[in-house]
Parts: C-alpha cells; structure tokens; sequence
C-alpha cells in the first residue's frame, strides 16, 4: 500500500480522537456531557461535538438528548465488536468450561481474564449461585496492582518489566489498594514463592481474591481467579480456594498447550 500524507507517518488524529472517545465513555460508570467529555479529553469544543455526532449516526455511542445536559454513552455497535473478540478467541471456549468447574469445586464467582497493558480485562465470569452482588462483568477493566488476577501475571514478569509496564503513579480503588511500589514488589514476591496471588478488598469491598496464572504462553497472559465474601475468608478458607484455583489453572495450561493454542 503506498503512503500517502502525514497519517502515513503517524497516527491519524481523528481516529486517534474517535479512540479515546470510546475508551473515556466506556470508563465511565455513567453518561457523560459534552462538557464533561472536553474536560477529559482536552479537545477543542466544535471538534468533539462533531465526532460525537458522527459516533451517534453510527451507533457506536448512544446520546440522551437535554441540551447541554445531553448525555452520551457507549452505543450497540461497540457491544458487537467486543463480542466479535470473544468469539474470535481460541482460548476463551476452554476456559469457561475450566472457570465453571472451579465454580463447582468451590463454590464461589470465578474470573477469567488477560492482561493488557497496566490493566487486566475479564473475559468470562460464573457468578456463584449464591452470589449476593455482581462483583465483574466481561469487558470490564481494573489496574492490574489492584486485582489478584493482574498481581498473578505481574508476578510473571521481571521488578524492570513491572516498573516499565505500569504507570508511575499506582491509583487507589479502595483505601486496601497497595499503591507504593515497595509493597506491591513485595506482594509479588510472596506471589512467586507460594505459586497464587491474593488481595483482599482492594478493589471490591467486602471481598478477597485469589487468582493464578495459566502458563499456557510464556511469560503468562492469562490468569483464573476467585471471589471469596471477606466474612468466608478464613486462612484455612483461602488455602483451599488457592489449591483449587492452581490447580485448575495449571489444568487448563496443559489442554491449550495439548490442543496447540498459544
């Protein structure tokens, strides 16, 4: 394909604008203004309406008409790409039958997620059948520091691959989050010596987790994991929760190597 103008050499900026767009709506709990939409993205006031409502004719993002007030908000079609992801994934089929099984052995809401970047994404989720809240959704991005899946998978990595993954300053989701760097290489460490990560309440109230990475891939992308109620977490609890979890990890490692996925 010949180059052509300066996109040729760099990124594109309307795509780069569309990209962030999405990636700020999707972040956000609720709709955004339009207001509110400059003020996280910096970018000029006639410009961003005008891809906004491109996005909206599209029906990558959704508007609740109010003037001023209107708000937008992640739209259908960005559902149906997501979706194209997961079915497009050759490893997510083993893995949600691996998750449901550890479900039945322990009784709990297990994960499945990849790590991406500084972050971890979950891709499946079975909620216990007893489950008193929704604790993930798929799609649903949280800071690798703050989660036992994303600590299972920096534990793969090297101190110097850790520092340059994540970003320099380590944001709190709940007063448990580990924000200073000693701490989390600590927690790291303590990962890799006993094989399985553990957190409790640093992201989710109420809540501890442990999780272990699927070497399927070297080093580990994946991890499995498990939500324990903090009023269940009793050392004795977490040992055998984290049994379980390794072991099932370790199992599903060994079908996608066995059925040569990578």
């Amino acid at each position: 394909m010949a180059e052509t103008g300066d996109g040729a050499r760099g990124p594109v900026k309307s795509a780069e604008r569309t990209v962030q767009i999405m990636e700020v709506l999707s972040a956000s709990p609720e709709r955004l203004t339009l207001g509110q939409l400059q003020e996280r993205t910096g970018y000029p006031r006639s410009s961003l309406y005008a891809l906004l409502r491109t996005l909206v004719g599209l029906k990558w993002i959704e508007v609740e008409e109010g003037g001023e007030a209107a708000g937008f908000g992640i739209g259908p079609r960005a559902l149906l790409c997501g979706t194209a992801y997961l079915d497009r994934d050759p490893a997510l089929p083993y893995a949600v039958r691996q998750i449901e099984q550890l479900r039945a052995d322990v009784g709990y809401t297990t994960h499945y997620a990849r790590l991406d970047g500084s972050n971890v994404i979950y891709l499946a989720t079975r909620e216990a059948t007893d489950s008193r809240r929704l604790t993930s959704r798929v799609g649903r991005q949280l800071p690798a520091h703050a989660t036992a899946l994303g600590k299972a998978l920096l534990a793969e990595l090297t101190a110097r691959e850790v520092d340059g993954l994540l970003p320099e300053r380590l944001d709190a989701l709940t007063p448990h989050t580990v924000t200073r760097r000693p701490e989390l290489r600590e927690e790291l460490e303590q990962t890799r010596t006993r094989g399985w990560a553990l957190e409790s309440e640093q992201n989710t109230p109420g809540l501890c987790c442990v999780a272990a990475a699927v070497p399927y891939r070297i080093p580990a992308t994946d991890a499995i994991s498990c939500s324990i109620p903090l009023d269940h977490a009793t050392d004795q609890e977490v040992e055998r929760v984290a049994e379980a979890v390794s072991r099932h990890a370790a199992a599903l490692a060994q079908t996608l190597r066995r059925d040569g996925i990578r």
